[in-house]
C-alpha cells in the first residue's frame, strides 16, 4: 500500500464536498474516512426518524464522493468488523491504513472532538481541525466579541453580524428602518384555521434509503419513533428544491404565522431546512440569500424575511458561539435546581393534554415540531414541571432530525430551561395555558381549563405556571422582567398557593397526565 498522506475524517453532520478538510486534497495520497457508529443512536435514545436520516445522508454522500475519484475508508453500520463507537473505530481503522496525518472541518460536538483528538494523540499523529465555513461567524470571532460583556444577547449579535455581511442593510441602517420586525411576526390563524397550507416537500425514499430504513428497524427496533412517513431531503440536491419550495410556497406567510400552532398541521408555513443546514447539505449563506432575493423581488415581505433571517445569521450563530465557548461546563448547567424524572410519556406522547400529545406524537412520526412547539409547549412544560435539564436535552438531541448537539443544547438548556441562569435568555420563557390558548385551539377539545389554576380540570400549565413562581420567587423577584409576573402572586391566598402547591405535586406524582 503506499503511503497515505492524509486521512479526511468526515462525519454525520459534515456531508459538503466543498468543505475546508478537502482543501488541497490530492487522490494520489489522500483518502476520505467516514464510519457509521451504533453509538451515535444510543448514546442518547436516537429516534428512527434522526437516525435514518444521518445514515441515509452519509451513504448518498459516499456516493458522491466515489464519483468524484475521492478514495473513500467507509463502514457501514452492519459490517462484520464495525467495533459500534468512535472511540474503538477509528483507531482501529488508523492502525490499519497507516495515515501520516489526519485533516477535519471541526466538529459539532464536544464529545466527539475529545474522542477523535484522544484517538489522534494515541498514534502520535497530527491533526488538522479546520474551520467549518458553513458559519458566518468563527468560534474565536464569537470568543472575541463576547469578551468582558456582562450579558450575552442574541440581539446585539445579530445586528453587528448584519452589519458585518451586509445583509438587509440600507448603508449603515436596516432595511425597512428598524431591525426587529418580531411584533409582526406573531399571528394567530383564528377560528378559521390555516386554510389551505402548501403540501410538505417530500423526497420518496430511494433505494439507498430504503435499505437504511429496513436496517434501523431491524436494528433499533425499541427505539421511539415511527417511519413510515419519512420523505426528508438526504442529498444536496433535494435540499436545494427544499429551498426553493420554502421561498416559493412558505416564506410569503412564514413571518406572519411563525408562532402559531393548529391540530393535526405539523407543517404550516415553517423551512423545514434545519435538517439539511446541520447537515451542510446546504450552506447558510445561500439560504439567507435567497430569502433576501425574494423580499427584494417583492414576493416575500420584510417582516417576515427578516424574521427567517433573524433565526439563521443571528441565532444559530449565536447558540454556535455559545456551544464552543462555553464547553463542557456549559452541558452541566442547572441554575434552577430542577431535579425531577422528564415524564415518560414524553416518549409515547400519552397525555391527556392536547397540545403536548399533538406535538410529541408529531415529533414521534416525523422527528420535527417547529420552534413555538418546542420552546413553548414541550419545553415550557418541562420548565415548569422541574424536569432535570440534562433529561430535558437528551430527549431533544434523540428525537428531532436536526438535532447536533451545538445547535440543541444552548437552546435546551438556555433559552428553553434558563439553566444557564441567563446568560443567553434576560428570563425564564414561562406562561399559563392561556398562551397556548391564544396561539391554537388546543384548549376547545382539552379536558383541561387554562383558565383554571387549581382543582382537577386546571391546566397543568397553569397550575405550575403559579407553582414555578412560588418556588423560585426569591430569585425571580430581582429579575426586572419578571418582576410583574411575581408580584401577582399577593393576589392568591395562603389557601389559594396551598392548593395549587397540591395540585403540582399531583401532577408530579403522575396523578395527572
Amino acid at each position: 500500500m503506499a503511503e497515505l498522506r492524509h486521512l479526511v475524517l468526515v462525519l454525520g453532520d459534515q456531508l459538503d464536498l466543498d468543505a475546508a478538510a478537502f482543501d488541497g486534497f490530492d487522490a494520489a495520497q489522500d483518502a476520505v474516512w467516514m464510519s457509521e457508529v451504533a453509538e451515535e443512536s444510543t448514546h442518547v435514545w436516537s429516534s428512527k426518524p434522526r437516525t435514518v436520516l444521518f445514515l441515509a445522508a452519509m451513504r448518498h454522500f459516499a456516493q458522491a464522493l466515489r464519483a468524484g475519484g475521492r478514495p473513500l475508508h467507509y463502514t457501514r453500520l452492519d459490517d462484520p468488523a464495525n467495533q459500534g463507537s468512535l472511540q474503538a473505530q477509528l483507531p482501529a481503522d488508523l492502525a490499519r491504513l497507516r495515515p501520516a496525518g489526519l485533516v477535519m472541518t471541526a466538529p459539532g460536538d464536544w464529545r466527539v472532538l475529545q474522542a477523535i483528538k484522544g484517538a489522534a494523540q494515541a498514534r502520535g499523529l497530527p491533526l488538522d481541525i479546520r474551520e467549518d465555513r458553513h458559519f458566518y461567524c468563527s468560534v474565536r470571532e464569537f470568543a472575541a466579541y463576547a469578551r468582558g460583556r456582562k450579558s450575552l444577547r442574541m440581539e446585539y449579535f445579530y445586528r453587528d453580524l448584519r452589519k458585518r455581511h451586509d445583509v438587509l442593510m440600507q448603508g449603515d441602517a436596516p432595511e425597512g428602518g428598524q431591525w426587529n420586525f418580531d411584533a409582526d411576526n406573531r399571528g394567530a390563524f383564528g377560528a378559521v384555521g390555516p386554510g389551505a397550507v402548501p403540501p410538505r416537500t417530500v423526497f420518496a425514499p430511494d433505494a439507498l434509503t430504503l435499505e437504511v430504513i429496513a436496517l434501523v428497524e431491524a436494528r433499533f427496533a425499541t427505539h421511539p419513533g415511527r417511519l413510515d412517513s419519512f420523505a426528508w431531503p438526504v442529498t444536496r440536491a433535494q435540499a436545494l428544491i427544499a429551498l426553493q419550495c420554502f421561498i416559493t410556497e412558505r416564506l410569503p406567510l412564514f413571518g406572519r404565522y411563525q408562532d402559531a400552532m393548529w391540530p393535526g398541521e405539523p407543517w404550516l408555513y415553517h423551512a423545514h431546512l434545519a435538517a439539511v443546514l446541520n447537515l451542510k447539505l446546504l450552506n447558510p449563506r445561500e439560504v439567507v440569500a435567497a430569502a433576501v432575493a425574494a423580499y427584494h423581488a417583492g414576493a416575500a415581505p420584510l417582516a417576515g424575511v427578516e424574521g427567517f433571517v433573524r433565526q439563521i445569521l443571528g441565532w444559530r450563530e449565536y447558540v454556535r458561539g455559545i456551544y464552543w465557548t462555553r464547553m463542557p461546563g456549559y452541558a452541566e448547567l442547572n441554575a434552577l435546581d430542577a431535579q425531577e424524572e422528564l415524564p415518560d410519556w414524553y416518549w409515547t406522547g400519552a397525555t391527556d393534554m392536547a397540545c403536548l400529545r399533538d406535538a410529541i406524537t408529531q415529533t414521534l412520526a416525523h422527528g420535527y415540531a417547529h420552534h413555538i412547539q418546542r420552546l413553548m409547549v414541550t419545553g415550557l412544560f418541562a420548565l415548569l414541571y422541574g424536569a432535570q435539564p440534562q433529561q430535558v436535552h437528551a430527549w431533544y438531541l434523540a428525537v428531532y432530525v436536526d438535532a447536533v448537539e451545538w445547535v440543541e443544547l444552548p437552546n435546551t438548556l438556555g433559552m428553553s430551561q434558563y439553566a444557564d441562569g441567563g446568560l443567553m435568555a434576560s428570563k425564564p420563557y414561562v406562561a399559563t395555558g392561556k398562551y397556548i390558548q391564544r396561539m391554537s385551539p388546543y384548549c376547545h377539545g382539552c379536558r383541561y381549563d387554562p383558565a383554571q389554576r387549581a382543582g382537577d380540570t386546571a391546566c397543568p400549565f397553569t397550575t405550575l405556571y403559579w407553582d414555578f413562581l412560588m418556588r423560585h420567587q426569591a430569585l425571580l423577584a430581582a429579575n426586572p422582567r419578571m418582576a410583574l409576573q411575581v408580584k401577582n402572586l399577593t393576589r392568591l391566598s395562603d389557601a389559594q398557593q396551598q392548593a395549587i402547591r397540591e395540585r403540582a405535586a399531583a401532577i408530579r406524582r403522575g396523578a395527572v397526565a
